[in-house]
């Protein structure tokens, strides 16, 4: 079922989770035991990552088949561009077709960091590039992503917004949002986006806290403020209790998803970061609480 489908025919939120392809025989082992976790909570759907420059094609590939195919669940699959040419495009949405996928998200992507990557001479540029290739050629229900304190790289938030109207103009049917540790940048965000005439579903994207280094890279990454509620937080955890640090980052999220949801939100994306424990204290603490 193509996702906006789902949206207009279900009558609660819907709740999906993300995961990567693992990089190496360890990860995958462990990702298996993930996988089956949270293919228990029955999520809406999973989305699949897929690393710029093609950099995990064949994992993502492979991993999309397993949850389809295995778990039986409904897969979103990425797709960034960068690097690409147009038959490689071509090729991985016709694999994805073939495959079953139904609904993609469209992202530019962040070059690879191998010094040996040379980028196709005629790769897309940016993630709207690649919306407008993909429209008049397929019937993929095709989405974004949305920064709710503006893409690192734009130079302002009215630019990054007028960049999101575009990608919709061109065909992008609903945005999923970057991760955000106070719900007032999401709510701004919708209502910059409503104003400038975005009316597509706009999903907010939740990140829990797994770790303090993994909190301070991923924010420095993709811009996310980390707050003085969360590092309060934190400070007043006992330095290195691990288990302390994720129940709190579970308690956290969980307060954020929801005034999200009595908000009316659509639904939820967990960003997983290939661990479940975080998810599944989430997800069935909202169930629980008759939120989705």
């Amino acid at each position: 079922m193509k996702l906006v489908d789902m949206w207009h025919s279900s009558h609660r939120p819907t709740v999906s989770v993300e995961l990567f392809p693992a990089r190496s025989e360890k990860a995958a082992e462990n990702l298996e035991k993930v996988i089956d976790t949270l293919a228990a909570l029955k999520p809406d759907f999973v989305s699949v990552t897929f690393g710029a420059g093609g950099s995990t094609r064949e994992g993502s590939h492979q991993l999309i088949e397993k949850l389809k195919n295995d778990k039986g669940l409904e897969v979103l699959a990425y797709f960034a561009c960068y690097g690409l040419g147009p038959e490689d495009i071509t090729a991985v949405l016709d694999t994805y077709r073939a495959i079953g996928i139904e609904t993609i998200l469209t992202v530019r992507g962040d070059p690879p960091q191998e010094e040996e990557f040379k980028p196709h001479p005629d790769s897309l540029s940016y993630a709207s590039d690649l919306v407008s290739f993909i429209r008049p050629r397929y019937d993929f229900c095709m989405g974004v992503a949305g920064y709710p304190e503006g893409h690192i790289d734009a130079p302002s938030k009215e630019k990054d917004i007028a960049y999101l109207k575009l990608k919709v103009d061109q065909g992008a049917e609903y945005i999923i949002s970057n991760y955000f540790y106070d719900n007032r940048y999401f709510f701004d965000f919708v209502e910059r986006c409503r104003a400038a005439g975005i009316s597509v579903p706009i999903l907010p994207g939740v990140m829990p806290i797994f770790s303090v280094k993994m909190m301070e890279t991923l924010a420095g990454l993709c811009g996310a403020t980390i707050t003085d509620e969360v590092r309060r937080g934190i400070a007043a955890l006992a330095e290195g209790d691990k288990e302390a640090l994720v129940a709190f980052g579970i308690e956290y999220a969980l307060r954020q998803c929801r005034e999200l949801l009595q908000a009316g939100v659509p639904g939820l994306h967990i960003y997983t970061m290939d661990r479940s424990k975080s998810a599944v204290g989430i997800v069935n603490s909202l169930r629980s609480e008759g939120l989705l």
